[in-house]
């Protein structure tokens, strides 16, 4: 059985993630040590602190929850004694760039700086507009394309994240997701529900974090991958790093196929997903998507005895 690691997305955080596993791990806390010194930022604190609502800007969270899943990972490392064996990697939206740190592709540092540039940016875009996003509940990707098209009038509302068979989330103007909530039965929908979220992630209204993240990604050296890397754009394998800074840069603006790369890392012969980060939520959606895999999650160091 082969095994993919996967990693968890923005909106995972909770205060006081990783602090067992930096307790428990001299690696885990060098790096939460060196995140510090990489942002010129008190990271560690907030992470173990707080607050809550500090933690979960957009610009807090991305970095926190890489560095964080990082945690897991090294902690693992020691608690084995060697690397774990794994032929893919993949995670969601913000998971992907601990992906690529997974696959030798981005440094550590690299990959701190440019998550906590991502967040800003995204930030900045999301305040030029007033926007959202909604998720709705039992919809595949055509039904949720009905919607936006029915819903957009002249505005921006697209289809943003393919997460779980039955789940999707569509990204826009404010008022056009309020009319996509309001209309979501008319086209066959149980429910659709706003998401307390910054901004509409995922749609043409991040088109100007996506210039700058393609200008700091210019000057970032990058490795190819020692493992195939699932691609939220296309959820097909990356194996050239000359093919990473451009889908890095869609992935702002375009849907994560997160459900696709879930079906074709299978297809592809993996049956294991280890789930390193907080929370269990891609897990869950590896469940609700595919049949017959192994899970496994790291969230506390209470989990590496599941490892071991």
């Amino acid at each position: 059985m082969t095994r993919a690691l996967v990693f968890p997305g923005q909106g995972a955080q909770y205060v006081g993630m990783g602090m067992d596993l930096a307790q428990a791990s001299p690696r885990a806390r060098a790096l939460l040590e060196q995140a510090d010194a990489v942002l010129g930022l008190p990271l560690a604190r907030t992470i173990a602190e707080g607050p809550e609502a500090e933690l979960t800007r957009t610009d807090i969270s991305q970095p926190a929850i890489l560095v964080v899943s990082l945690m897991a990972m090294a902690a693992l490392e020691e608690r084995l004694g060697r690397r774990p064996e794994f032929t893919a990697v993949a995670g969601l939206s913000l998971g992907e760039y601990t992906s690529l740190v997974a696959a030798g592709v981005l440094s550590f540092a690299d990959a701190v700086g440019l998550v906590r540039l991502r967040g800003q940016a995204m930030q900045e875009a999301a305040d030029l507009v007033p926007s959202g996003m909604v998720a709705l509940i039992g919809a595949d990707e055509p039904t949720a394309q009905k919607l936006c098209d029915l819903c957009a009038d002249g505005e921006v509302l697209q289809v943003a994240n393919l997460n779980a068979t039955g789940q999707v989330v569509i990204s826009g103007a404010k008022a056009a997701c309020e009319r996509a909530v309001a209309r979501a039965k008319e086209v066959g929908l149980r429910k659709a529900v706003a998401l307390n979220v910054a901004g509409a992630f995922h749609s043409a209204l991040m088109a100007p974090a996506a210039q700058r993240l393609r200008a700091a990604l210019a000057g970032t050296t990058m490795r190819d991958p020692s493992v195939p890397v699932y691609t939220n754009v296309h959820a097909g394998p990356v194996t050239s790093a000359a093919e990473v800074p451009d889908l890095l840069v869609a992935q702002l603006t375009k849907p994560v196929r997160w459900a696709d790369a879930v079906v074709n890392m299978q297809r592809a012969g993996i049956g294991e997903f280890w789930e390193l980060g907080p929370g269990k939520t891609l897990s869950g959606m590896i469940s609700r998507t595919i049949t017959g895999a192994t899970l496994k999650n790291l969230d506390k160091a209470a989990d590496l005895a599941a490892f071991a």
